[in-house]
């Protein structure tokens, strides 16, 4: 039987984690929005019938102009990160379901994988210093906790089964991509990010690879709880299962 890559990568992570703190890359929103980039832009050609406008959705970036997006991952690595995301905060087929480009998921996330892929081994053949792609797998645009709707708290937008579906398509094509890590972040909802969980389990028995995970969690408020209700020490009593190589929160409130 062949031994799992998975825990290979793990044990990798963690000897780097005891060696120095390990710096994860910045936002690239923000380094995006700098670029000026227009609507042809996240066209390019490959998208210019698309009935909707397409201005905003980041993660098209990695199909249609990858030189800026390897770009960023090289301007962070050459700023110190040690870890490096994927641009693929929203590449799932709920999040795209905004822009009705839900064919183009596995496609983004396979491109998005593979750029961040490319920087980071430059990197590690330039220096030899060791550094890890992590996938980003966001909490997408609808909560399985909560009703979107104030007059039927029981209404929910999406079931466990369909969140988990999609996750499973995202996970599997970053998987393919070659990434290190899978960082399941900005939770606001726990149950969101079980269903992630599961479908990283799930592709984990099935390809016998068992990718580790980073959990990072957001706080909406000063009562230092998730929009879900959740206070940290809740939040990681109900992740702790997924046996993170990390677990932390955002920037939500500031450093």
């Amino acid at each position: 039987m062949n031994a799992d890559p998975g825990a290979t990568t793990r044990r990798r992570f963690m000897a780097a984690a005891a060696e120095r703190i390990l710096v994860i890359d910045g936002a690239m929103g923000t380094e995006i929005q700098g670029r000026s980039l227009t609507e042809d832009d996240f066209r390019a050609g490959r998208f210019d019938g698309h009935h909707i406008p397409l201005a905003g959705n980041n993660d098209l970036l990695s199909i249609t102009r990858p030189d800026v997006i390897l770009d960023i991952h090289r301007a962070y690595i050459a700023a110190g990160a040690d870890i490096v995301c994927t641009n693929t905060f929203s590449g799932t087929t709920i999040a795209q379901a905004e822009y009705d480009l839900r064919s183009a998921v596995s496609e983004l996330n396979l491109s998005a994988a593979h750029l961040a892929r490319t920087a980071v081994d430059e990197a590690v053949t330039d220096d030899g210093r060791q550094r890890f792609v992590a996938g980003s797998i966001g909490p997408t645009n609808v909560t399985l906790s909560m009703s979107p709707r104030v007059e039927d708290p029981s209404y929910r937008a999406i079931d466990f089964d369909t969140l988990t579906a999609a996750y499973s398509e995202q996970i599997d094509a970053l998987v393919d991509g070659g990434v290190d890590l899978l960082l399941i972040e900005t939770v606001f909802d726990t149950l969101n990010a079980k269903a992630a969980i599961v479908a990283a389990r799930r592709i984990a028995r099935r390809r016998g690879v068992t990718t580790p995970i980073i959990l990072s969690g957001t706080i909406t408020d000063r009562s230092g709880r998730t929009l879900s209700g959740q206070t940290t020490g809740a939040f990681w009593t109900s992740v702790r299962h997924a046996d993170p190589v990390a677990v932390g929160l955002n920037c939500a409130l500031g450093a």
